[in-house]
């Protein structure tokens, strides 16, 4: 679409000549219909259904059919002499036109929303309307539907004719703005530009709006005009935020690239499209339903924002639980709000918070059932979305396993984005935001120490919880923390990056004897790792019990094959394993109880050599011994005991050779590892270049 000069524009448009202009299409169909006898339905926002019903009289003059409003604002009073409400009121007016027509005429029902409750069900005066809605073939009915109600069954079927007049039809934007208005945009027009941010306003709103703009005529940045329109379309939670891609969201590399390749590139070709043709061909390749999955913390409901900010668009953050209610039909109102107020405000950007929380698979449900009625109204909603409508649902899930599969087909949630934990290079690029933001000054040290022991689990919780980028974010703010309450200005060591992630960690405090053990088991792993060319590099090891989970570790690179495992890898984990339990022998002459995981990891490894991947060695063949455990099986329930026996009897022998492997290492490098075991205990940890110079 070309740009448009001011003399191309009406110099005045009344708002009944803008509804014309905006929907004349749609007007001509209605009274076809009507004047064939055919009950029609139009969804549209209340102000707009007064002027709509002006365009369809005046059509219907032309040809003789009369029609009457029933607005039930005619005095109307009970036998008593006590003045009744709205809706009795509407239903004498209908008791009246029913059953006194003779002739046949179009009852306009403006107020269809007062025959529902808001769950959607009939009120009692429904039920006396609905009986005379169907009671008389003379009447033809036009009825107005707010699309912020639904509509019981028997009301809709009423009704085989439905329009919908929700936004305004792009092509139709041009012939709803005046010379003044448009003075406000510049010397000429981009509908392109200002048909992104009204599209969901119905031509009696978008009047209003326009026609209030303030500021200097022809200026040379239109955003002005444009921020003033944006602000008259939000409303409740809808916000705009300012969330910069790449200023404001560290590393990611990968996923940045794909978003901005698969929808915002996209997006921004849409806006320079030079024909209504080009545009509805990039329309139809942009994805409307998208799914952010991750582990959580790792910044989903933030990609959303910055993916907002990007098109300029408003988004509202939807928490699941919150949308359920107990009563019958108020978790789908609910949604149908947030839809139809996302619509009014488009561009705009609808996030899901926790959207399994709802809509998990079907049939796996174990609440009210309230949860299948709310996925069957999402889908219904992102089912009738409009192409040139710009509104984007956004569901996060730590489970995207779980989500409904009727979700995740093509045309509903089929752009899926992933998340991860960040890794190094992201998180040295989070921590150089929060560094900048913080002013904390990391030195190069502080820097690289804080990208390491981030890569590790979190203090406190689970096992498997990784730092993300929340815990990053946490772990500056009590970096800053310490720096205010220390008085500290320089710049950030390295030691406040230790301080800030264990100053209250609850330790076991280890006394002198049981330092000695844990020195010689962590030095045991080291040494064994150390001569097993399989092995990952060492990174660091301690015994500081600088972790709630262990008294000691030996802390690894990562392989430099991240996929690929071989036969000699696994033998060689075994073997380090192991090299804890034998140091304890060979230095202590006796073993603690330290060892019992690391016993445990070597079993299963051996077992995976031998049961599962077929390299347990000529004895047991190139077969797959392990059975699927998911399918309900048990281990070896096929077997013959002759062959169980000799499973076990390969798995103890590789577990012996490891063992025996390991000892001779350690004999053979008993001065490294008393060199190391007394340099553990003097410093408690020992980074990887101190240990290169030990082995040297």
């Amino acid at each position: 679409m070309s740009l448009i000069s001011e003399k191309e524009l009406a110099v005045e448009l009344k708002t009944e000549q803008s509804v014309e202009a905006a929907y004349s299409r749609e007007l001509v169909q209605v009274t076809a219909d009507l004047r064939r006898g055919l009950p029609t339905l139009i969804e549209c926002d209340k102000e707009l259904a007064p002027f709509v019903f002006l365009q369809i009289r005046n059509r219907l003059k032309e040809f003789s059919l009369k029609c009457q409003y029933l607005d039930g604002r005619q005095p109307a009073t009970s036998e008593g002499g006590m003045t009744v409400g709205l809706l009795a009121s509407i239903l004498n007016q209908l008791r009246e036109a029913v059953r006194g027509a003779t002739e046949q005429k179009v009852l306009i029902l403006p107020h269809l929303d007062l025959l529902t409750t808001s769950q959607g069900g009939l009120t009692s005066e429904a039920r006396e309307a609905v009986v005379l809605l169907y009671e008389n073939p003379n009447i033809v009915c036009l009825g107005f539907k707010d699309p912020s109600f639904p509509l019981p069954r028997v009301i809709e079927n009423l009704f085989p004719r439905r329009v919908n007049l929700l936004g305004i039809p792009r092509d139709r934007l041009r012939y709803l703005i005046t010379q003044k208005e448009s003075r406000k945009f510049g010397r000429e027009l981009n509908p392109w530009a200002l048909y992104k941010y009204v599209s969901g306003m119905n031509a009696v709103r978008l009047r209003r709006v326009l026609s209030t703009l303030e500021g200097e005529d022809y200026p040379t940045d239109p955003r002005k005009a444009y921020s003033e329109i944006r602000s008259a379309t939000l409303a409740g939670s809808l916000e705009m935020p300012e969330v910069d891609l790449n200023r404001d969201i560290g590393g990611y590399a990968k996923v940045k690239t794909r978003l901005q390749r698969e929808i915002l590139d996209l997006l921004l070709r849409r806006e320079r499209a030079e024909s209504e043709e080009a545009a509805s061909r990039l329309e139809e390749l942009i994805p409307r339903g998208l799914i952010f999955w991750g582990p959580p913390g790792t910044g989903k409901t933030f990609f959303a924002k910055a993916m907002a900010t990007a098109i300029g668009a408003a988004i509202t953050i939807v928490s699941g639980p919150e949308l359920k209610s107990k009563w019958v039909g108020e978790s789908e109102e609910n949604l149908r709000l947030i839809f139809h107020k996302a619509r009014q405000a488009a561009p705009s950007i609808i996030v899901f918070d926790e959207l399994d929380s709802f809509a998990s698979s079907r049939g796996t449900y174990s609440g009210s059932g309230v949860e299948h009625s709310m996925v069957n109204q999402l889908l219904t909603e992102m089912d009738g979305f409009h192409k040139d409508e710009l509104v984007f649902i956004v569901g996060t899930t730590n489970f995207v396993e779980a989500l409904d599969p009727a979700l995740l087909r093509p045309g509903r949630f089929e752009f899926h984005l992933h998340i991860p934990y960040p890794d190094a290079e992201d998180r040295r690029a989070i921590l150089k935001i929060y560094d900048q933001k913080m002013n904390l000054q990391f030195t190069e040290a502080a820097l690289e120490m804080a990208v390491k022991r981030t890569g590790d689990f979190v203090e406190g919780t689970a096992d498997d919880t990784r730092f993300s980028g929340d815990h990053i974010n946490a772990l500056c703010r009590s970096i800053a923390r310490i720096r205010l309450r220390e008085n500290k200005t320089g710049p950030t060591a390295a030691s406040e990056i230790e301080q800030a992630l264990m100053e209250y960690v609850d330790t076991p405090k280890l006394s002198a004897q049981e330092e000695l053990v844990v020195a010689t088991h962590e030095s045991g792993h080291a040494v064994c790792a150390l001569f097993c060319p399989n092995s990952p590099p060492i990174e660091r090891i301690t015994i500081q019990s600088d972790s709630a989970r262990a008294l000691g570790y030996v802390r690894y690179q990562d392989r430099n094959n991240r996929f690929v495992v071989t036969r000699n890898e696994l033998l060689d984990d075994i073997c380090v394993l192991l090299g804890g339990r034998e140091a304890e022998s060979l230095l202590l002459e006796d073993l603690s109880i330290g060892s019992s995981d690391d016993l445990k990891r070597a079993t299963s490894l051996a077992r995976y050599l031998v049961e599962e991947i077929g390299m347990g060695g000529d004895e047991v063949g190139v077969v797959r011994y392990m059975e699927d455990f998911r399918q309900g099986a048990t281990r070896w329930s096929s077997l013959s005991e002759e062959q169980k026996q000799i499973l076990d009897r390969r798995v103890k022998e590789i577990l012996k050779e490891s063992l025996q492997r390991a000892a001779a290492i350690l004999r053979e490098n008993r001065a490294l590892l008393l060199s190391l075991r007394d340099l553990l205990l003097d410093k408690k940890v020992i980074d990887s270049k101190t240990l290169q110079e030990l082995k040297k």
